[in-house]
């Protein structure tokens, strides 16, 4: 006893200079570190999957179980949480960037063929000699060409780490053999702007695609360009954009509204709320339409939500999708990656735009553009009903609604004056693009002079335009009806030369052409200039 006596203060001094050393180890870690060492024992999915890997009586792939597992557990989350595999992390991410890597042009499949329609100026095809017209028969000595292969297997292969070649055989007009062409992969932007023009004497007009860590800088380009030409008045275009980073939508809210006011608020139930306002010293002095539909959600709904609640511009087009919920990516450890929903947000009066959705079935949710369409919402406005309880008032007295999407200011119904039965069948069968498409390659030469939509608007009126694409549906079986044309005709003329101006011309020669019978578009230049 006398000895254990003894020894019992050592064993003491020895455990506290044992627990310094362990908290000076600590104290020198990173967080994750102590995090690690403190894990909790693995939960029932691992360890269901531990079981199966060592007892299942079959070999089986325990990746693909971890996906499934993922997917399921997702399943019962909200609509917007989502799983990317490995494989198609860079189709889902790249949009969001910006820009991906591969060898920059713009192609159409014709008859099993990928046609370039053009190149990415000064992107990796044009350096190498690519030009419009030019058929890929061959990829790194593989026949690509009348062989039934996808266009997105053909795209693949030419996508690349950046640095790296691929070989392409190219049939070009003129050329007794195929042109072997090696392009080296480079950076190609995706750009978030589709057009921007003086589509008015003092009015731009700007259509966004998407919100991507781009956008704001192409959009700022934009706006400064239209500015040094006259530019008093905008129409922004949020139409058929799914929206993107939030980050890019609060930037270009901030453009418009003076420093102090509120663009939005997002709080959930793991997230604080965080208030995102204006810190603009110089904000747009523009008179603003703002145009959305039912195809405009998430980040475009942020910015509709700013401009009016803050009662700064004038919304116009129909009902907005209904997304207020924000996803956070978290990349695992395969390079696949989980976007899991972490708050909702607020626009400046408070609402939450969020349709409703039910976590375990949401086949309503989905098909819910459909049901509005059933319910006449699309052309007519008395269609649409909203909760009175979810009712906000902006600072100039402006009645809005939450629960569900951004009610513009001023309705536009679904265009349906020149709707026909011939229409239809000629669209529904792909005709209009494939006529516009093989008439622009087979007159490319004569063509490739025009460089202006008005031009080429005389142009292809001269040429008869519309009674060349009758003869071609007829040898198609779609056979001429003299009524439907009186109600459709100049509708489809306006679609065929816009579609051979953006082959020829790019965005900047179609948009010229379709906003000129766009009724939302038109509603919204004279919605400004009155």
């Amino acid at each position: 006893m006398e000895k254990k006596n003894a020894l019992f203060p050592l064993t003491i001094a020895l455990a506290l200079v044992l627990g310094m050393l362990i908290g000076l180890k600590f104290k020198n870690n990173d967080t994750r570190s102590r995090i690690l060492f403190f894990a909790p024992p693995p939960g029932k999915t691992h360890q269901t999957l531990e079981i199966i890997k060592r007892s299942y009586v079959d070999s089986i792939s325990i990746n693909m179980l971890e996906d499934e597992a993922i997917k399921g557990m997702l399943k019962k989350l909200d609509p917007h949480s989502q799983y990317i595999s490995a494989a198609n992390f860079s189709a889902a991410n790249d949009p969001l960037e910006g820009n991906f890597s591969g060898i920059g042009v713009h192609y159409n499949m014709f008859n099993d063929t990928i046609v370039i329609i053009n190149t990415i100026a000064e992107g990796p095809s044009e350096k190498a000699g690519i030009i419009a017209g030019d058929r890929i028969v061959k990829v790194d000595d593989l026949t690509v060409a009348g062989v039934r292969m996808r266009s997105d297997e053909i795209v693949n292969m030419l996508k690349g780490v950046t640095g790296t070649t691929v070989n392409v055989g190219i049939h070009r007009k003129g050329a007794k053999e195929l042109l072997d062409i090696t392009i080296t992969r480079g950076r190609v932007p995706i750009f978030s702007i589709d057009a921007a023009y003086m589509i008015a004497s003092e009015t731009g007009y700007i259509k966004v695609n998407r919100f991507s860590r781009t956008t704001f800088q192409e959009f700022s380009d934009a706006v400064e360009r239209l500015t040094s030409e006259g530019m008093t008045k905008m129409i922004l275009d949020l139409r058929d954009n799914p929206g993107g980073l939030i980050e890019g939508a609060i930037k270009m809210s901030e453009m418009f509204l003076p420093a102090g006011n509120m663009i939005v608020y997002t709080e959930g139930n793991e997230r604080e709320r965080v208030n995102h306002y204006s810190k603009a010293r110089n904000a747009l002095n523009v008179e603003l339409a703002l145009l959305i539909d039912e195809t405009s959600a998430s980040a475009s709904e942020i910015v509709a939500g700013a401009i009016q609640d803050n009662d700064r511009g004038t919304i116009i087009g129909r009902r907005s999708f209904g997304k207020g919920l924000v996803q956070e990516q978290h990349t695992l450890s395969d390079g696949s990656a989980v976007r899991i929903t972490v708050s909702r947000y607020y626009t400046p009066t408070g609402r939450c735009i969020q349709k409703p959705y039910d976590n375990d079935d949401k086949t309503k949710y989905f098909n819910e553009l459909n049901i509005r369409e059933e319910h006449g919402e699309m052309t007519n406005v008395e269609n649409i009903s909203f909760n009175e309880s979810l009712k906000y008032i902006t600072p100039a007295g402006k009645v809005v609604y939450g629960g569900g999407g951004i009610m513009p200011d001023i309705f536009v119904p679904v265009d349906t004056t020149s709707f026909s039965n011939y229409f239809s069948l000629v669209t529904r069968r792909g005709l209009l693009y494939r006529f516009a498409f093989e008439y622009s390659d087979k007159n490319r030469r004569e063509l490739a002079n025009i460089t202006d939509h008005k031009n080429m608007q005389t142009f292809l009126r001269r040429k008869n335009i519309l009674g060349d694409f009758v003869d071609y549906a007829a040898k198609q079986g779609i056979a001429k009806n003299e009524k439907d044309l009186k109600i459709s005709g100049t509708h489809i003329e306006n679609v065929l030369m816009a579609q051979i101006a953006q082959y020829i011309i790019n965005e900047n020669g179609i948009y010229p052409i379709i906003n000129q019978m766009d009724n939302i578009v038109q509603k919204g230049i004279f919605v400004l200039n009155n």
